[in-house]
């Protein structure tokens, strides 16, 4: 059975930090990009960040560039979206997904084929 579950999530100040976890199992993780959405209360879900499987090449919304940083564990089969200076505008579920094997990394959620339950982040002014 696959998995995905993120941890983490939380109440936080801004100018606070949080780090993200996305465990995985029930694939081969090494063959799949992860990548990290957010969706706030009313808006479309979007792309936050994804990790290539082969290169460990990073992307990263404009938003959060700076400061968020996504980084990925084989041993552990596991993802972490480490994410500083929050701002009030980073409220929002998150959740990580796995993409199809072959596709590129990309922020769009087309090709995500697995997805976590979503980890829910607060960041109070």
């Amino acid at each position: 059975e696959v998995q995905l579950v993120e941890s983490g999530g939380g109440l936080v100040q801004a100018g606070g930090s949080l780090r993200l976890s996305c465990a995985t199992s029930g694939f081969t993780f090494d063959d799949y990009v992860i990548g990290w959405f957010r969706q706030a209360p009313g808006k479309e879900r979007e792309g936050v960040s994804c990790i290539s499987n082969s290169d460990g090449n990073t992307f990263y919304a404009n938003s959060v560039k700076g400061r968020f940083t996504i980084s990925r564990d084989s041993a552990k089969n596991t993802v972490y979206l480490r994410m500083n200076s929050l701002k009030p505008e980073d409220t929002a579920v998150y959740y990580c997904a796995a993409k199809t094997p072959g596709w590129a990394p990309s922020l769009l959620s087309f090709g995500y084929d697995y997805w976590g339950q979503g980890t829910q982040v607060t960041v109070s002014s």
